[in-house]
């Protein structure tokens, strides 16, 4: 399994656009694999809308891939979002890397559009259904319980002729829905051992269904940041994981330091898991630049001692 690292953004970190295209550039230019964008589509903190970003960041870029960490399909129109990522890829000329999920019963986004959490799941199924088959260039009719289409058609077709379609989530009908449809699949707030229990489902899956994923097409994401877990930033980060999911300890969610960091990526590579999206935290534009320059000059050379 090769390692691969991408890096990724949740909110807004800078207060100057012009540092986030810096960092984009210091991404592009330092070997980054990859750069991901959270969807978050309501919120009271700075998110950038996931599509639009990625639409920017492919003008912008020559070489790195980019993909949504991971786009909530239930709440977005399947047709849409098919066209979104079929005309990024071809722009890009083949970079775009989609990542799906079903999104979190607690999103607010369920309650601000005055969607039911309930079906969710069955609407992600049809939704995936259909894009999947409008990339490969079908015309796509489709009657289903939450969309109805005729003859649906989308040109440009993705550039890369089987678009990889990452799927997120750990519940059965998570690792259901990677087996029957998914090129790879993406943690979200699992620990390394439960990441390998949720690897080892989706590869007995696959048994069923008589598809393959590559063996190195399972990541996970988490934050760094080179300091104390004492700092403010590390602080508030936690308190938000306390927020987000009060019964449950997600320390593994925050690596501080190099050694933390390097043993966290070790933990989940033992499990199965060799991709990584990690999210730098800092206090001000020039640290979130600094903390990302640390990565690439002293962690990315230290890789290839994991497990070689």
């Amino acid at each position: 399994m090769a390692i691969g690292v991408g890096l990724g953004l949740a909110r807004f970190p800078f207060q100057d656009v012009d540092n986030f295209w810096q960092w984009v550039q210091v991404c592009e230019e330092g070997g980054i694999d990859s750069l991901w964008q959270t969807d978050r589509l309501v919120s009271d903190e700075p998110f950038l809308e996931c599509m639009s970003a990625l639409a920017a960041i492919a003008g912008a870029t020559k070489r790195i891939k980019f993909g949504m960490n991971v786009a909530s399909a239930a709440l977005r129109d399947p047709l849409v979002l098919a066209k979104q990522c079929a005309t990024i890829d071809f722009l890009s000329k083949g970079r775009l890397l989609p990542a799906f999920g079903i999104g979190t019963a607690r999103a607010p986004e369920w309650k601000a559009t005055g969607r039911d959490t309930k079906g969710r799941g069955k609407r992600t199924d049809e939704a995936l259904e259909i894009i999947a088959r409008l990339w490969q260039g079908e015309s796509v009719s489709f009657d289903g319980q939450h969309y109805q289409y005729k003859d649906a058609v989308i040109l440009p077709l993705p550039v890369q002729h089987t678009l990889p379609l990452w799927v997120g989530g750990s519940s059965d009908a998570a690792v259901a829905r990677t087996a029957k449809i998914g090129t790879g699949w993406q943690a979200g707030l699992e620990s390394p051992k439960r990441a390998g229990i949720a690897k080892k489902a989706i590869v007995e899956a696959l048994k069923e269904t008589g598809r393959k994923i590559d063996d190195d097409h399972y990541g996970t994401g988490f934050f760094y940041y080179f300091g104390s877990r004492d700092d403010n930033v590390c602080q508030r980060e936690l308190a938000r994981f306390g927020k987000l999911a009060p019964d449950s300890k997600l320390d593994h969610l925050l690596a501080v330091g190099a050694d933390e960091l390097l043993d966290q990526i070790s933990q989940y590579v033992d499990q199965g898991i060799p991709k990584f999206i990690l999210r730098p935290l800092g206090n001000s534009d020039a640290e979130v630049l600094q903390q990302t320059r640390h990565l690439i000059d002293h962690i990315l050379p230290r890789l290839e001692s994991i497990h070689s």
